[in-house]
């Protein structure tokens, strides 16, 4: 097993508090919104996080109802995070569970407007995802936008003016993941099986040529934007674009900065790890409360939010044995630099 970290860094601050696993965090316009996957319990998927300590169903309560149609409500809710565009983007995997069976219509990735808290538009991405797939994350690029699918290897390109998204990469080593390791040991679902989660972590670079990916258990890749953005390029021409980038360990979640700095959770070890653009890899911060960091954030203030999740101790990824230690926290911390000019609304 590996060795973990014992003392506390005391340049972590716990900012929030949640009596359920959580795993997505943004802020926007001085707000913060948090969503959670449903992975220790049902109830409401996304909240506004408000400051004297409630939360409240975003955007309301009507898209949070689990027995509403999925035209009307999330399915499942797998991250959210602030667009350029200054609206909140909600990414819907359109399945309650990896490796589960798609709900027609429910893969999404959904814009909501700020101004009147209302959702302004909904991207169907049926005709990019497979049976299996399990949307999982999303990135901006101008018009465009990338998303990962960790339950059917693959990336999804969607157009943001015409709504036609795409698949590219399907099946590709470089999406594929095998075993994630967390705290020393792999992950296994309630039968005992060994957990695979495919392409998870995704970055764009400041300038934008770039995309950064890789499974969450390590390995990352990149490839120019230009292959991904032109729908005439073939998949044997894609797959010759892609670049090893760097051997990254399982890892929960990412962020980037404006020098194009790559924060990653390295899960094994409870640490969050520093891949500079010359791909030297330094350690950040290593806290035994760092359990599973996921997606995190980084502000306009540059602070680094990490949601400690804890989902390697939930019932689903633990062998059918919930271990989770509430409350679930989210800490923040400062960084060196702010997030990309696209990124800050």
């Amino acid at each position: 097993m590996s060795s973990l970290p014992t003392e506390e860094d005391p340049r972590l601050t716990p900012v929030l508090h949640e009596d359920r696993v959580c795993t997505g965090v943004t802020t926007l316009r001085g707000r913060v919104f948090l969503s959670y996957p449903l992975a220790d319990r049902p109830g409401v998927q996304v909240v506004e996080a408000l400051p004297d300590g409630r939360r409240d169903p975003y955007p309301d309560a009507g898209w949070n109802r689990a027995d509403q149609p999925p035209d009307e409500a999330f399915v499942h809710v797998n991250g959210l995070r602030a667009g350029p565009d200054g609206r909140l983007w909600i990414v819907d995997s359109g399945t309650p569970q990896v490796g589960g069976a798609q709900v027609p219509g429910g893969a999404r990735l959904i814009a909501v407007n700020l101004d009147g808290d209302h959702v302004e538009r909904v991207h169907h991405l049926d005709e990019a995802v497979r049976p299996d797939s399990y949307v999982d994350d999303v990135r901006f690029n101008g018009r465009m936008a990338y998303l990962s699918d960790a339950g059917a290897p693959g990336l999804i390109v969607l157009d943001l003016d015409s709504g036609r998204s795409r698949r590219v990469l399907d099946g590709h080593p470089s999406t594929a993941g095998g075993p994630v390791i967390a705290d020393g040991r792999k992950l296994r679902d309630p039968d005992g099986a060994e957990v695979h989660l495919h392409v998870d972590q995704l970055e764009v670079s400041p300038d934008g040529r770039w995309l950064y990916y890789q499974p969450a258990s390590g390995g990352m890749s990149r490839i120019a934007t230009r292959w991904l953005d032109d729908p005439s390029v073939s998949a044997d021409e894609m797959a010759r674009r892609v670049e090893r980038w760097c051997d990254t360990p399982s890892t929960g979640g990412t962020a980037i900065d404006a020098t194009g700095t790559i924060y990653l959770s390295d899960l094994e070890r409870r640490r969050v790890l520093v891949l500079a653009p010359d791909r030297s890899v330094r350690t950040l911060v290593a806290d035994p409360r760092l359990a599973w960091v996921d997606a995190m954030w980084l502000d306009a203030e540059a602070r680094l939010w990490m949601p400690a999740a804890q989902l390697h101790l939930t019932a689903g990824l633990n062998g059918g044995h919930a271990a989770v230690d509430y409350p679930v926290h989210i800490f923040r911390m400062p960084v060196d630099a702010g997030p990309p000019p696209r990124d800050h609304v």
